[in-house]
């Protein structure tokens, strides 16, 4: 009996471990998307800061000469 229930302890043992070692993988996959997210959402605010800061007065006046094409793709 003592033998059946060494087996028993150790296969419960190995179980234990897997379900850790996959629980940790999919934790640290977890953070790492958190972190790559958290990094993209950082740079686009500050690219966008950036722009705006050095834009000059003729950035407001960009397209004001030109009239748009409305033809494009209306079946004429």
């Amino acid at each position: 009996m003592s033998t059946e229930s060494e087996f028993d302890s150790s296969a419960e043992e190995t179980e234990d471990k897997a379900e850790r070692s996959t629980l940790r993988v999919i934790g640290w996959f977890s953070v790492g998307m958190a972190v790559a997210a958290l990094g993209i959402y950082l740079g686009s605010e500050l690219r966008s800061r950036y722009k705006f800061k050095r834009r000059t007065p003729y950035d407001f006046y960009a397209n004001a000469g030109e009239n748009p094409i409305s033809e494009f793709g209306m079946g004429v």
